[in-house]
């Protein structure tokens, strides 16, 4: 595949609502951050999910919850519109996967995706 065809497919790619989404998502999810972690805080993303992935899932499963309750209602959210919701659901899978790959910031080296201590056999030996 030539240079010019790669630009070609890379501009379709853009135009593509989908990813005009993400990048939504990813400028709510800075924004959000902010809020979350600001420079004058010692509380770092990790710390906002005690049981690691399974307090991501928990939050995703009430964001669904709630997506289900605004579909079946059908009225006006007086807050988050369902949009918003399925926008913080995208950004919730993210960090799920984030802390899967132990790359999430406050996310501690020892600890599994369950944040459980991980057992070393090195920790094991009595010096």
């Amino acid at each position: 595949m030539g240079i010019g065809s790669m630009e070609m497919k890379l501009k379709s790619l853009v135009k593509k609502e989908s990813v005009e989404v993400l990048k939504e998502c990813i400028e709510l999810q800075n924004k959000k951050s902010q809020d979350y972690q600001s420079k004058e805080s010692n509380v770092t993303q990790a710390m906002h999910y005690r049981r690691g992935v399974d307090s991501i899932h928990d939050i995703i499963q009430g964001k669904c919850y709630r997506a289900q309750s605004l579909l079946e209602s059908g009225g006006d959210p007086n807050f988050e519109s369902l949009e918003d919701t399925y926008k913080d659901i995208i950004n919730y899978c993210s960090f799920a996967v984030s802390y899967m790959r132990g790359k999430m910031e406050g996310q501690s080296a020892d600890r599994d995706m369950f944040n459980k201590q991980i057992d070393h056999p090195l920790r094991k030996i009595k010096l």
